[in-house]
């Protein structure tokens, strides 16, 4: 507990509660799941847009000669795909159905 709790155990844990509310812990357990899969979708997103990006070029390259997008135009389609695929998920709240599903385990880095 951060108002209650002393210095000694402040610094030897991993997690502070700043108002020595447990309700506290649901929100940001909550909040934490939905940064979570926000995540996971940013990435399948960006991971279909670049792939249809990839398969578009390539499928135009061996069939025509020409490709249909250049560099810069690429350059141009993923910053704007980054950008608004990152807004729109950023600003998505947490749903309430988070708290129902199983804990994501942890993975310990060796």
């Amino acid at each position: 507990m951060g108002i209650s709790g002393t210095e000694v155990a402040k610094e030897s844990s991993d997690i502070i509660i700043l108002d020595d509310d447990f309700t506290s812990v649901v929100k940001v357990v909550r909040w934490g799941r939905s940064v979570y899969g926000n995540i996971q979708k940013f990435i399948e997103f960006q991971l279909t847009v670049n792939v249809a990006a990839l398969v578009i070029n390539v499928v135009a390259a061996v069939s025509s000669g020409d490709v249909p997008l250049n560099v810069v135009e690429l350059l141009w389609v993923n910053l704007i795909m980054d950008t608004l695929g990152a807004l729109a998920l950023a600003t998505e709240p947490p749903t309430d159905n988070l708290m129902k599903r199983n804990p994501v385990g942890r993975r310990h880095v060796k």
